[in-house]
């Protein structure tokens, strides 16, 4: 453990600065979550990006939204086979513990996640076709997506067109979840989709009706 080292500088003064201005004027808000714990009404499954602030874009406070980041937002398939699955603990213990009411798969633009999808499905990104990728394996789970938008030319649109098939593929594969789809069939729970434009702050909303998103 002699590599692991003490946080950098910088980041104990913004933790200092914290501790002294934003903790000290919530101080018992804090108290209370520390007390009574979380009692998030929704979970939020967003991309690990560093620009994506999920509780900021809702205005919640600490302790009201359950966040689990990953590379560009995917929740795999339903797979009970016994090994690690971070995303799929994530939802089992948002639905059938914390029982929040709303599950959010929140996308964004410009999305370095998807960007990796489409390299490695063209073949532009044979690194990430290696078994031993993790970033190559998880993407796998978009592959669906990209074959849906595979034949748009322009690289900008299909871009944006594979961070939305995203959303979709995730919001199907949170269905294949026989806990997920149980809560949804008796109306404790709500799937929603979300792809933000990180330029200009922009949401927009998939509307499963008719299967498109729609500007908020």
């Amino acid at each position: 453990m002699h590599r692991v080292k003490a946080l950098p500088p910088y980041l104990m003064e913004r933790y200092r600065g914290w501790k002294d201005t934003t903790f000290v004027e919530n101080r018992d808000w804090f108290q209370k979550l520390a007390v009574e714990g979380q009692h998030p009404r929704a979970m939020a499954i967003a991309c690990c990006d560093s620009r994506v602030t999920v509780t900021s874009v809702f205005g919640q406070r600490t302790g009201e939204i359950f966040v689990h980041r990953n590379i560009a937002n995917l929740v795999p398939p339903y797979t009970p086979d016994g090994e690690h699955h971070g995303t799929a603990a994530a939802v089992e213990y948002a639905v059938k513990a914390l029982e929040v009411e709303h599950i959010l798969v929140l996308g964004h633009s410009n999305c370095g996640g998807v960007r990796g999808c489409i390299d490695m499905c063209s073949g532009a990104a044979p690194e990430l076709e290696k078994k031993e990728s993790f970033v190559g394996r998880w993407l796998d789970v978009l592959r669906v997506g990209y074959d849906r938008v595979r034949d748009i030319e322009d690289p900008a649109l299909q871009q944006t067109a594979l961070e939305k098939e995203g959303i979709q593929v995730s919001l199907e594969n949170l269905l294949s979840y026989p806990f997920v789809r149980e809560a949804v069939d008796a109306g404790r729970l709500t799937l929603h989709g979300l792809w933000a434009e990180l330029a200009d702050g922009e949401i927009e909303t998939f509307d499963g009706s008719v299967r498109r998103f729609v500007k908020s």
